[in-house]
């Protein structure tokens, strides 16, 4: 039995192997991942691998007759936003040491795009972090769209819509990252004011792409479809409401000196320690640097607008809260600046190159296909080559230029990236995402470790990690 960090791997003897795996059964009864090379007796070699971390921590505990107790937090606690582990050790109150456990929730995202065409991705990787899925869906897009070659022919209006929908996901993620992390030190309030005022995001989002989550709307080349009637008048009403919204925020969590006290020097990461475990974000800002990708890297024509990059020198928990609640001011500026545009732009929402804009006329029928009827009878009676392209493009796909892209955007929780990796085919060959939760929850260690019990989860609030993002 050898071990190797946290895992136990356990040689099984040939003779001792279930029948499946014997060398002299066929093929289609052996263990496609077991090897015969180096093994003296002919029969395949077979690990078992089970977790060890936990007996291991207990076991050694005992040995050096110390009084430390390990804990599971998770991974069901509501604390840890999600399916996440947190194993603590503990000198009385004091946390020693953290780490966290992920791949509880993991849903093979990535590989199931590789089985998909191109325009599928979208419905698959919006899923990922299911609080910011406009990002996502942006990020996979620009990254086919570089592949392509067509990253200039995107129209104006597509472009403006796009950021106006991230940039109202990313007033959506901030306020369920406060209100849930009020929720969980005990203030209710909170949590009601911040998902009243995401219900108004959400209805916007609803009228435009016809879903409250998972919307698949950004598509390679523009978005599925144009705004409706009325919902920049919709949009301009919510604004002010919001700014009404958030501002209670303020007034219940700024100046509150119960907060103040859970959350003052509380998660402490300076500068330095943001730059060697790759933290993003917030967090990164809250040390004071302005890094923003929408101003260091601008993508989207977002140097086109006018806005402040958020920062505060505090680098705990108390300026993160803060830096979001400035951050959403900051996209009702940017959303406003969009409302501006888009009653000055008209014009497609989709690349005019047939060969890749899906669906063809951009509007949802009656079948809920987005797919509008008079654009499929006019197919079906009057040319049969446009039925025929229309048919392959929506079952077997565009085909994308062999190569790889990596364009990355700001989330809310920090940089967000996918790489994709086309061999010419109408299916990625590799899309691969970089989540900022994902590398963001190493951080776990450096703000627990040194203090209360309780102030890890303050600690994990301040992260605002999302499973779905980490588990992909």
């Amino acid at each position: 039995m050898t071990t190797h960090e946290d895992t136990v791997y356990e040689e099984i003897p040939a003779d001792e192997q279930s029948p499946g795996l014997h060398p002299d059964l066929g093929d289609g009864d052996r263990d496609p991942y077991a090897t015969t090379e180096g093994d003296r007796e002919g029969g395949a070699r077979v690990l078992n691998a089970t977790g060890g971390d936990w007996a291991d921590l207990v076991d050694e505990a005992t040995s050096l007759n110390e009084e430390r107790v390990v804990i599971n937090m998770g991974p069901q606690h509501p604390s840890t936003h999600g399916v996440l582990r947190l194993i603590l050790e503990l000198d009385g109150e004091t946390v020693t040491e953290a780490r966290a456990g992920i791949g509880y929730l993991h849903t093979g995202i990535e590989k199931n795009m590789e089985y998909r065409t191109w325009v599928q991705g979208v419905t698959f990787c919006t899923r990922m972090d299911y609080l910011t899925p406009m990002f996502q869906e942006t990020t996979y897009c620009l990254g086919i769209e570089r592949l392509l070659g067509i990253e200039d022919q995107i129209p104006e209006r597509a472009t403006i819509i796009r950021v106006l929908m991230m940039e109202l996901t990313r007033i959506s993620s901030h306020l369920i990252c406060l209100g849930t992390g009020g929720m969980e030190l005990g203030a209710t309030t909170v949590m009601t004011v911040g998902f009243r005022e995401r219900e108004r995001i959400l209805r916007i989002i609803e009228s435009v792409t016809g879903l409250r989550m998972n919307n698949a709307y950004i598509r390679p080349g523009g978005v599925a479809q144009d705004l409706p009637h009325g919902c920049l008048d919709l949009v301009n009403d919510t604004v002010g409401e919001l700014r009404t919204g958030i501002h209670e925020l303020e007034l219940l969590l700024n100046e509150n000196p119960i907060l103040k006290g859970r959350t003052k020097n509380v998660g402490y990461l300076d500068l330095a320690g943001c730059m060697a475990l790759g933290i993003t974000g917030p967090i990164l800002r809250s040390t004071g640097l302005p890094h923003d990708l929408r101003k260091s890297q601008p993508y989207c024509g977002y140097e086109t607008y006018d806005f402040d990059v958020v920062t505060r020198t505090g680098a705990d928990a108390y300026d993160r809260i803060r830096i979001r609640l400035d951050e959403m001011y900051q996209s009702l500026r940017i959303i406003e600046q969009c409302v501006e545009r888009l009653k000055k732009v008209t014009g497609p929402v989709m690349v005019e190159d047939k060969k890749i804009a899906w669906p063809a006329q951009l509007s949802v029928g009656s079948d809920g296909q987005g797919n509008s009827l008079d654009h499929i009878r006019e197919i079906m009676a009057t040319s049969m080559e446009s039925l025929i392209h229309h048919f392959k493009l929506v079952t077997e796909g565009f085909r994308v230029p062999a190569g790889q892209a990596y364009v990355p955007i700001e989330s809310p929780k920090g940089e967000l990236g996918a790489h994709v990796v086309s061999d010419g085919g109408t299916r990625p060959f590799r899309a691969h995402f970089r989540d900022p939760s994902f590398n963001n929850l190493q951080a776990v260690a450096a703000l627990s470790e040194g203090g209360q019990v309780a102030d890890v989860i303050v600690a994990v609030a301040s992260i605002d990690p999302v499973m779905g993002g980490v588990d992909r």
